[in-house]
C-alpha cells in the first residue's frame, strides 16, 4: 500500500474560476435518468460533470434519457456526456443528437478499444468536441498508446470497475497497477493531460483518500466519482499541498533572485516541478503555509 504523501491536513477552497477540463480533479457522474440532480450536480465541488447516458441507463429508456440530456444542456446547462460505446447500437443516434448542442462541454466515450473509436466520434460530433477517452478492457489498455495519439482525443480514464471484469483482476493496488501506469505512459507519449482514475466505490473516506493518494503517485491527475460527498477528499489529495507550495514558490523567488542561472543538473528538472504545481496551486486556490512553515 503506498503511503499516503500528504503530510497536513489542507482546507479545501472551492476556487472563483472554474477549473478547466485538462487539470480538472474531480469528475461527478450523474445518471441521466436523475434529472432532478442535473442543477445541483452542476453547482457541486465537482471540477466537472458528466451525465451518464451509457451504463446509468436501461436500453429501453436510453432515448428518453438522452433527450431530457439534450434540453438541459440546451437551457442552460453544461456538462460533459457518457456516450454508448462505437460498436453499440445507440452510438450513432447519441452523437447526432449531441452533435452542436449548446452546453454540450465533450463526450466520454464508453469502452474505447481503438484509435478509429475516438476519430470517428469525433468527427461525427463536427471536429471540434473534444472526446474523453474511457477504456475499460484488456483491448483498451494494450491499445492505449495509439488510442492517446487518435485525433480528438482530450484525455484518458479508466473504467476500473470493467476492466476488472474483463480480466478477472482483483482490486488490490499491485493488481490494478499495471493499467494505470499503462494510461499514464500513454498520455504522455500522446502529447495529453495525465489520465483519471477510475471511481472508488467505498463510502468510507479513508480508503477513498488511500485510493486517491495511489492514483496520484502512479501518476494520474484525476479521479472519476459517483458521490458529491467525496469531492471535497479527491479535490484535497490531487491538490498539490500547502508545503509542495511553499517549495514551489520558495524556488521560484530563488531562481529568480539569482537571474535564473542554472546551477547544476538538478535545476530543471526542479524548475519544471514548481512550475507545475504554482499553476495548479493558483487553479486549485490551494495557498502557502503561513510564514512559509
Amino acid at each position: 500500500m503506498a503511503r499516503i504523501r500528504r503530510l497536513e491536513r489542507v482546507t479545501e477552497t472551492h476556487p472563483s474560476t472554474e477549473i478547466p477540463g485538462e487539470i480538472a480533479r474531480s469528475w461527478l457522474l450523474v445518471s441521466a435518468r436523475r434529472t432532478e440532480q442535473f442543477d445541483s450536480a452542476a453547482k457541486s465541488r465537482a471540477d466537472q460533470i458528466v451525465l451518464d447516458i451509457e451504463d446509468a441507463v436501461d436500453p429501453k429508456h436510453k432515448p428518453e434519457a438522452r433527450g431530457d440530456v439534450v434540453d438541459w444542456l440546451s437551457n442552460g446547462g453544461s456538462g460533459w456526456v457518457r456516450i454508448n460505446d462505437r460498436a453499440s447500437d445507440f452510438w450513432s443516434d447519441d452523437v447526432d443528437e449531441l452533435k452542436g448542442v449548446p452546453g454540450l462541454r465533450g463526450v466520454m466515450l464508453a469502452k474505447t478499444e481503438s484509435a478509429a473509436d475516438v476519430t470517428e466520434t469525433f468527427d461525427r460530433l463536427g471536429g471540434t468536441t473534444p472526446v474523453l477517452v474511457l477504456i475499460e478492457s484488456a483491448l483498451g489498455i494494450e491499445e492505449a498508446v495509439s488510442i492517446a495519439r487518435a485525433r480528438g482525443a482530450y484525455r484518458l480514464a479508466f473504467g476500473s470497475g470493467d476492466y476488472r471484469r474483463d480480466t478477472g483482476t482483483s482490486a488490490e493496488d499491485i493488481a490494478m497497477a499495471y493499467p494505470r501506469s499503462r494510461l499514464v505512459i500513454a498520455s504522455r507519449v500522446g502529447k495529453l493531460p495525465g489520465p483519471i482514475d477510475g471511481p472508488t466505490v467505498s463510502s468510507s473516506h479513508p480508503v477513498l483518500r488511500e485510493q486517491s493518494a495511489v492514483a496520484v503517485a502512479l501518476g494520474l491527475t484525476g479521479k472519476l466519482c459517483l458521490d458529491v460527498e467525496q469531492l471535497p477528499v479527491i479535490n484535497e489529495v490531487i491538490s498539490p499541498t500547502q508545503s509542495d507550495v511553499t517549495w514551489a514558490r520558495d524556488f521560484l523567488d530563488d531562481f529568480e533572485a539569482r537571474g535564473r542561472v542554472i546551477r547544476d543538473g538538478s535545476d530543471l528538472p526542479r524548475l519544471g516541478r514548481a512550475e507545475k504545481i504554482d499553476k495548479l496551486a493558483r487553479a486549485f486556490g490551494v495557498e502557502p503555509l503561513p510564514n512559509g512553515r
